[in-house]
């Protein structure tokens, strides 16, 4: 009797054990559902890809036409405008350039919120204002939506191999479900706090980025001129307290450093003129919270200036370049 009861105790734990991994199954093949992404630029291109190579069917748009190419041919369904995305998809990730495109995207004419779903998950991987974060958690929530901010770091380098990290800000009881998105293109994904604290992350992340850019910049300008081979230099430099990001991952000298945009004329990458909007978002909150930022003003202004002397399209990288034609030299010499 005894032998008949472990046995059927044990037929009823595979049982049960085979009905779990069902029901595990069934929720990863329906978490597998369309994902809706606008902005296919420098970082949601990859980004997207990424999506795509994790068995998310892909709903894209994006306001170039011929940024959208690439991902069709990879089986994405690229619609005309953000709404129709919205109609699709009741999870979306925008990507987008600045404030005003964010707001346009989410609340113009054709934007997501003019046929978002009740339900539906909206998380914006853009650099903006906090507040604008904040006014568009507002409008999602009017429509039955949620609204999550994340921007990301790490580069172009980092969106196409999936190693971004992200600054999630919103409701935590949705983060698990925006982490779920989130890990198929980033290393990282950190919950900041409320919607605008992701971006208020990401906007003192940019603006050390600026000051060590400029610093790494004028370090290796200095040490070329006092006769310096400037791969030793940066040798020396990651090996030594100089060490940072801009000098061991990202080195602004041409030649230094393979497969980043100072060996390919500072093409590609993150734009001067995406850093100075990225710095007046820096300047902008600081001024409101009436907190001191010197040398984040003065990066501010140097980066300003590179958009006015033709370095906007260029990567912010560039200052090096910038420094050495300020001084009447050419950027290799």
């Amino acid at each position: 009797m005894a032998a008949l009861f472990r046995g059927s105790r044990n037929l009823l734990k595979r049982w049960n054990k085979h009905v779990d991994l069902a029901l595990v199954s069934s929720r990863s093949m329906a978490s597998k559902t369309q994902v809706g992404f606008v902005g296919l630029g420098n970082m949601g291109n990859p980004m997207a890809k990424n999506l795509l190579k994790h068995g998310y069917p892909v709903i894209a748009t994006d306001v170039f036409p011929e940024s959208c190419k690439e991902l069709q041919e990879l089986g994405a369904q690229i619609l005309d405008s953000p709404a129709e995305v919205a109609d699709k998809a009741d999870r979306i990730i925008t990507m987008l350039p600045s404030s005003p495109n964010v707001i346009d995207v989410y609340t113009g004419p054709n934007g997501i919120l003019k046929k978002v779903k009740k339900g539906s998950l909206l998380i914006d991987s853009s650099t903006i204002d906090p507040s604008v974060s904040k006014e568009m958690a507002a409008a999602a929530e009017k429509m039955g939506a949620v609204f999550m901010d994340a921007p990301v770091s790490g580069g172009v380098g980092a969106a196409s191999s999936a190693k971004l990290t992200f600054m999630v800000g919103g409701a935590e009881e949705e983060f698990n479900a925006a982490k779920e998105l989130l890990s198929c293109m980033g290393a990282n994904v950190v919950y900041c706090g409320q919607v605008g604290t992701g971006q208020s992350a990401k906007i003192c992340n940019n603006m050390l980025l600026a000051i060590g850019m400029i610093g790494t910049a004028e370090t290796m300008n200095l040490g070329i001129r006092l006769g310096l081979d400037p791969k030793l230099l940066a040798k020396i430099l990651n090996m030594s307290s100089g060490r940072c990001w801009s000098s061991d991952t990202y080195n602004p000298v041409p030649g230094v450093m393979e497969g980043v945009p100072s060996g390919n004329n500072y093409q590609g990458g993150f734009g001067t003129t995406l850093m100075a909007k990225d710095l007046g978002l820096a300047q902008n909150t600081a001024t409101n919270t009436k907190t001191p930022i010197p040398l984040g003003a003065l990066a501010h202004q140097i980066y300003r200036m590179m958009c006015a002397r033709g370095y906007a399209g260029k990567d912010f990288s560039s200052v090096f370049q910038f420094l050495r034609e300020d001084e009447g030299q050419s950027p290799t010499n």
